[in-house]
């Protein structure tokens, strides 16, 4: 049981493969579970998957379909029939997820937690993103069966949803961009560093495993999109123009068909591999030599805090980024800097790094230093557990 029977319920707007259900137990929402369960805590996690969302070991996840309005009024009443937490987490500022919560908290006066972990109208435009005032418009995104504005995190609602941030209890949020958009407390993603731990790899063996033992890697274990800066590292392989250089992308796109755009131009510098289990990502990571975060300067990339950083860092691998959003704060020194949008930037770095390879490799046992000390699932947990005791004893005192 948890810390005084005090459970935990956590909302997710869209759990299913291609959201949060991704990579199962690797990213924000199944962190701050982590963190949550290592506290003492039982936790739940609940949203909307078409595809039933993911199996997580030991951890309850109630995925329940989605869909448009009008079925989505009897998808997220029978996801509010089935929370059983004295605490609601909301994961992401949508409607589908903190609307639902805050719908929960008029009904039970149970408090409500938010977690953003980007910045959604971003996505849309950002602040220069309208609604076209025109009521032949509005009917026909009401009316129709495909409107848009029958999908219920439509950038309209996500922007109303802003303005209801100060209604929840608390707020924590992951990078400065957010919080000084949006206020709130700054709880950094956290990495399980003991399954993600490079005495427990060979790297050489995964090099040979995944068919990469003849070339210097450069890994991406993420999803491709434009702002990721991908473009740019292989323009920077296409000005060192050495044969045995690869950039491994592991995952690929689960939302557009961007990386086979990759593949027509580069392919004589990618290889692909497929999605992993969470749990098998250390062993893909062990491969790398060096792990890129090459992202450009949008608001989409600041509001971020790049998972593909604490996987680098924790194994001990050299990494590689772009001084966008929080990226420089987060590895303070122990990583390797150019600016965004500088193919010949990169090419240098990574000519430099492969130079000065053990030098590089002593780099990365200090980013992995960095992160036990303030991003691991401990120093997450450490900072949520201040957040949560007061709601905890005003339960413990209203028995």
């Amino acid at each position: 049981m948890g810390v005084d029977n005090f459970k935990i319920s956590i909302i997710a707007s869209d759990l299913s493969r291609q959201g949060a259900g991704r990579w199962g137990g690797a990213v924000r929402p199944f962190l701050l579970s982590q963190a949550l369960r290592h506290l003492g805590y039982e936790v739940e996690i609940l949203g909307f998957a078409e595809d039933g969302g993911p199996a997580v070991a030991d951890l309850p996840v109630t995925a329940i379909p989605g869909g448009a309005y009008p079925q989505f009024f009897r998808s997220a009443q029978q996801l509010l029939c089935q929370i059983q937490g004295d605490l609601i987490y909301a994961y992401k500022l949508k409607p589908s997820s903190f609307g639902l919560a805050l719908m929960h908290k008029l009904k039970t006066q149970k408090p409500v937690f938010l977690d953003i972990d980007d910045w959604e109208l971003s996505w849309h435009g950002g602040d220069r993103w309208q609604y076209p005032l025109s009521l032949r418009q509005l009917a026909r995104d009401v009316i129709r069966p495909d409107g848009a504005l029958r999908q219920p995190d439509h950038p309209l609602y996500l922007r109303w949803i802003e303005r209801c941030t100060p209604w929840a209890d608390v707020v924590t949020l992951h990078t400065q961009f957010l919080r000084d958009r949006f206020g709130g407390v700054y709880v950094p993603n956290g990495k399980d560093t003991n399954l993600f731990d490079p005495e427990r790899y060979d790297a050489e063996a995964s090099r040979r495993k995944y068919g990469l033992s003849a070339y210097r890697v450069l890994m991406f274990p993420g999803a491709p999109r434009p702002y990721k800066g991908l473009e740019d590292i292989l323009s920077a392989l296409d000005l060192i123009d050495q044969p045995d250089y690869r950039l491994v992308i592991v995952g690929g796109s689960p939302y557009d068909d961007y990386d086979e755009q990759l593949m027509q131009r580069w392919q004589r510098w990618i290889i692909k591999l497929p999605i992993f289990p969470s749990a098998a990502m250390p062993e893909v990571v062990a491969a790398a030599h060096v792990i890129v975060v090459p992202q450009q300067d949008t608001p989409a990339a600041q509001a971020q805090f790049p998972l593909k950083l604490t996987d680098g860092m924790s194994m001990a691998k050299p990494v590689l980024a772009t001084r966008v959003g929080d990226i420089a704060a987060i590895l303070a020194g122990t990583g390797y800097l150019v600016e965004p949008n500088s193919p010949a930037q990169l090419a240098d770095s990574i000519r430099w790094i492969f130079k000065h390879f053990d030098q590089a490799l002593q780099q990365g046992q200090q980013a992995r230093q960095r992160c036990l000390q303030h991003y691991s699932i401990e120093s997450m947990a450490d900072l949520l557990s201040h957040l949560i005791q007061p709601y905890t004893a005003v339960r413990k005192a209203h028995k």
